[in-house]
């Protein structure tokens, strides 16, 4: 005799599906506000992107079309400050000891430097992994928590997107 799921388990597991594909931005739901900053013509005082994810390899899929976008705004708004805060798993690509297997997300990182952009990992993080500042390359700004340094950024008046 096989054994059936109950209803209320699917239904619950359905509902949580749903809320989770409603609840997260996905890579649409970003370029669409960066649409919408551009398409406004009024430039804001700056952009916080916010990267956390379980995936250490996240990086590599994820900054090339946020580099792409970075230029859209910064052509729009060439004096426009922008920064990205990487708060999670994904932010251990960017140590130093991992330069050669996430080579694409190192050269993009260096690149968002060179078009003024900040780029940060969170300290915190980090130290809760047993990962010291200074296993990150100068480069890479650690910051001491991710999470308040966005807090920081949205106080001066940045507007927050969460890529994902």
């Amino acid at each position: 005799m096989q054994k059936l799921i109950s209803k209320p388990r699917s239904f619950t597991g359905l509902f949580f599906g749903c809320f989770m594909l409603l609840s997260f931005p996905t890579l649409a739901d970003w370029q669409a506000q960066i649409e919408q900053l551009i398409q406004n013509k009024k430039q804001p005082e700056g952009v916080v992107f916010e990267i956390v994810s379980r995936q250490q390899s996240l990086l590599q899929d994820l900054l090339p079309p946020l580099q792409k976008q970075i230029k859209r705004l910064k052509k729009q708004y060439p004096s426009l400050d922008i920064a990205v805060v990487t708060h999670g798993r994904e932010q251990f690509a960017l140590m130093s000891n991992k330069a050669n297997q996430y080579q694409q997300s190192h050269q993009a990182v260096k690149s968002l430097l060179a078009d003024d952009v900040n780029v940060h990992v969170c300290g915190t993080f980090a130290e809760m992994k047993n990962i010291a500042a200074e296993a990150f390359p100068d480069y890479v700004d650690v910051a001491a928590e991710g999470p308040a340094l966005i807090k920081d950024y949205i106080s001066l008046g940045y507007i927050k997107i969460r890529v994902k």
